[in-house]
């Protein structure tokens, strides 16, 4: 980190009684969202390995299908890590700039439960709401 190093006990969880995001929270979340933006990268590199490694021509008709639709369904999961791990890049950068927790459109918290559950959380949950609302609409006046 570049600025003061913060030490985390062992089994620490952010809580509702500490400051919102003060320094032990922000480490937290910084190493949840780098753990995680590893694990996808692993996988990414498996699902190259796989598909390099795989035989081109294996099998029947019906075989050589169904391995493209596994193909398929493997370079899309690895498109979605793609956007995932952009999300992900720009939840550190708000770790490090100090506004992460916050919600984008109102500024109000974003709350620890919900960034638990979801570390990439950019909205609070009635920004959120409000967003699904509008896109829905969107989706239904076409």
């Amino acid at each position: 980190m570049s600025k003061k190093e913060v030490k985390l006990p062992k089994n620490y969880r952010p809580s509702e009684k500490e400051e919102y995001m003060n320094p032990k929270q922000l480490e937290y979340f910084r190493r949840k969202l780098l753990n995680w933006r590893q694990d996808l990268i692993e996988e990414s590199q498996e699902t190259i390995n796989n598909l390099r490694g795989e035989v081109r021509d294996v099998g029947d008709e019906a075989e050589r299908a169904s391995r493209e639709t596994e193909n398929s369904l493997e370079l899309r999961t690895r498109d979605r890590y793609r956007k995932l791990l952009g999300k992900i890049d720009q939840a550190l950068g708000r770790v490090e700039d100090g506004s992460y927790g916050y919600c984008e459109e109102t500024g109000e918290e974003i709350g620890l439960a919900r960034l638990q559950a979801r570390p990439i959380a950019t909205l609070c949950l009635d920004a959120q709401e409000r967003w699904e609302l509008k896109q829905k609409q969107m989706k239904d006046s076409r």
